[in-house]
């Protein structure tokens, strides 16, 4: 999970840099492409090879539009107008969306208080992080685009863990898969400003190389294992983290201000996280049987007195 929070976080740093020369839709598809590459070669490696069958590759194709195509878009759209430091703040309610939607269909069947509190705080450490109070400008429709492009991030992961985890198929498949099919739903939208003339420069061309192969084909495969791991709500609380990582690849790399307001909000995000992931202790065998013993002395009576 740290590893790809790490990866997941660093995003933003390679799409600034590459969108100086390529436009947002070139951007997400060039991503798209490297990235199902490099998981298709894995794969092939592993010698594993993609799903077949028109029912699976139905449920990729639903899955790639809420995980790629939808929220790309969303976000598109909000950031004209969102700062972001509300878009952050509004991104970051994906694992609240992810809890609520799971409660609903039944496949987050138990939320202990500790968990819940963990994603509570892990919001409201994001929340003092980017501190959307300072923010100016307007918002409106804008924000709601990006509500939008975080609940459907959990719609997303909601939807792989119910019809694509479990079903016999490597999780490296899946995730290679669900690129391509993310590739074709996005090359859709290329007449949607995506055949502008590209200026290519090589620094934009390694930033393109990084965020297509590092940060989304093995963020995607990372997310794949987690959610096949622990579920849907702990891959979607990796986005408490992305602020840690952004907020400190920004002090570290280009000497961008830290004060104790960030730092404070950093260590609440950690802690929250940290709640979240905290698991319910078993019972030590001895108290396993002595709370067995009670059960087994009223059956050993119940056969005397037959």
């Amino acid at each position: 999970m740290g590893v790809l929070a790490l990866l997941w976080g660093s995003t933003f740093l390679w799409i600034k840099l590459a969108l100086g020369a390529l436009a947002p839709v070139q951007v997400t598809l060039t991503r798209c492409i490297l990235g199902a590459a490099v998981l298709l070669a894995l794969c092939l490696r592993a010698r594993h090879r993609l799903p077949h069958g028109r029912t699976i590759w139905r449920h990729i194709f639903v899955a790639a539009f809420f995980c790629n195509a939808l929220p790309f878009a969303m976000f598109s759209i909000g950031e004209k107008t969102v700062s972001s430091g509300l878009a952050g703040v509004l991104n970051a309610t994906t694992p609240l969306w992810s809890v609520l939607i799971g409660l609903a269909i039944g496949t987050e069947h138990t939320l202990r208080p500790v968990r819940l509190a963990g994603l509570l705080l892990g919001f409201a450490g994001t929340v003092l992080i980017f501190a959307p109070w300072a923010q100016t400008g307007p918002v409106g429709w804008s924000a709601l685009a990006i509500i939008a492009a975080a609940a459907s991030y959990a719609v997303g992961f909601t939807y792989m863990a119910r019809h694509l985890i479990g079903k016999g198929i490597p999780t490296i498949s899946l995730s290679a898969a669900q690129l391509i099919a993310a590739a074709g739903l996005t090359a859709l939208t290329l007449p949607a400003g995506g055949l502008a003339a590209v200026h290519i420069s090589p620094k934009s061309l390694s930033a393109v190389v990084i965020l297509g192969i590092v940060a989304t084909g093995i963020t995607f495969h990372l997310t794949y294992r987690i959610i096949a791991d622990e579920g849907a709500t702990n891959a979607a609380t990796v986005g408490y983290l992305l602020p840690v990582v952004s907020v400190a690849l920004g002090a570290i790399f280009v000497n961008e201000a830290l004060n104790l307001r960030i730092v404070a909000g950093m260590v609440v995000v950690l802690v929250g996280v940290g709640m979240t992931r905290r698991q319910q202790r078993k019972p030590s065998a001895a108290a396993a049987e002595a709370l067995e013993a009670p059960h087994t002395a009223a059956a050993a009576a119940n056969t005397l007195r037959t």
